[in-house]
């Protein structure tokens, strides 16, 4: 049968209405996807994700909300209210051993987000008694203070990382963690707290490190890079029903963040990226603090001066280092709530790992998008500590300081 020129170009013009239509299904987000970032400078890739426009690049329609606190994110990845977040790297562990949560309650983590970036800031009290990273003089100086107050420290959620920090620091410096107060505080609300001498120290992420030293309310002791170089911190977090139900749409969302990442360790694009966290709807915190840490210059404050790291400074991608979420790290997490004493026994850390840690999803993604999958389980070396090896880590528990 042949068919007239007329007929010809209406079925054209129908097949190119089809084509349309079938791609712009292709490409048109499934549904809008729900991401929670508490206010800290290393919610960066999230943040510039979205400002360059990269998860619509990738066909993902996200949507960005700010959390008020890291016990707020738990319950809405948990509850699906979120479908994951930028969320603390040994968060999912902690509320998983109940030491942070419902025991057994899954969140899963997809990639780190960052290593670096963290501090441990003092309050006046301290200042001109223990220096920048002078650790072997903070035991001597809480004695001194608790002569006429009680002392406390503040961090951000049971087992989490800045907990961590704190207890790795006091461990260091020889401080009983039963002679202080410990108590948790939402990052945002760190230095108005110790405005009003609600607690003498605390670990936190940028820029409240900086903010306190610029507002004369204390000054940086340590970072976090001085404890541990290159230390996750951030991690992709994600609600568990999520990942499975919507394992494309995830790595759609993972390939846009790497590529953030990426783009935010070239330094000449961190007065750009600065400049969208300190609006109120992302950080709200001074451009002139999230900017030199940002770029690793770190007014300490107390009259301390001016610290410049090198190669150590908040990274995102660091040649690919950063990304892979590694199982050691979990175990390495596991192993501080044992030796610190929220859990009584040694965990299952295989076990756990297998179930929270999305290695596989990670690799394919990296393979997809050119990225070097780092090696896992090899032995971790801290600064003030013994080597941890995550294939023996009962020998590590017994040679570690308590």
């Amino acid at each position: 049968m042949k068919l007239s020129i007329k007929n010809l170009v209406l079925f054209s013009a129908m097949a190119l209405l089809l084509t349309g239509i079938f791609a712009f299904k292709i490409n048109t987000p499934s549904r809008k996807i729900k991401l929670g970032f508490i206010p800290l400078t290393d919610c960066a890739p999230l943040v510039v994700a979205k400002e360059l426009g990269l998860f619509a690049k990738y066909g993902v329609d996200v949507e960005l909300e700010k959390q008020a606190s890291w016990a707020v994110v738990r319950d809405k990845i948990l509850n699906g209210e979120l479908d994951g977040a930028h969320c603390l790297f040994s968060m999912p562990l902690s509320v998983y051993t109940g030491v942070g949560g419902k025991a057994g309650s899954e969140m899963k983590i997809a990639m780190v987000l960052n290593n670096n970036g963290q501090a441990i800031t003092l309050s006046k009290d301290f200042c001109g008694q223990v220096g920048f990273k002078q650790v072997n003089k903070a035991a001597a100086a809480v004695k001194t203070i608790q002569g006429r107050k009680e002392v406390t420290f503040a961090q951000t959620f049971p087992g989490g990382t800045h907990d961590i920090w704190l207890r790795y620091w006091m461990s260091a410096a020889g401080i009983n963690q039963k002679s202080v107060g410990i108590i948790t505080i939402p990052p945002p609300q760190m230095v108005a707290n110790m405005r009003v001498d609600n607690m003498e120290g605390y670990c936190v992420g940028e820029p409240w490190n900086g903010v306190a030293a610029a507002q004369n309310i204390g000054f940086t002791h340590i970072s976090t890079q001085d404890l541990w170089k290159n230390h996750p911190e951030k991690a992709l977090v994600v609600n568990s029903a999520f990942a499975s139900a919507s394992r494309e749409d995830l790595k759609k969302v993972m390939k846009a963040i790497i590529e953030a990442c990426k783009w935010l360790d070239v330094m000449s694009n961190r007065s750009k990226a600065a400049s969208w966290l300190s609006k109120p709807n992302y950080v709200n915190a001074p451009l002139q603090v999230i900017e030199a840490r940002l770029k690793g210059s770190y007014d300490l404050g107390c009259e301390l001066g001016v610290q410049k790291y090198k190669d150590d400074y908040m990274t995102f991608y660091n040649n690919g280092i950063v990304n892979t979420p590694k199982k050691s790290y979990t175990a390495w997490f596991l192993a501080q709530y044992v030796r610190f004493g929220y859990l009584k026994a040694e965990p299952n850390y295989k076990a756990i790992a297998e179930k929270l840690v999305l290695d596989d999803l990670f690799a394919e993604v990296a393979k997809e998008m050119g990225v070097p999958v780092q090696p896992d389980m090899q032995v971790i070396k801290t600064n003030f500590d013994v080597a941890f090896d995550p294939n023996n880590v009962s020998a590590y528990l017994k040679t570690t300081k308590h």
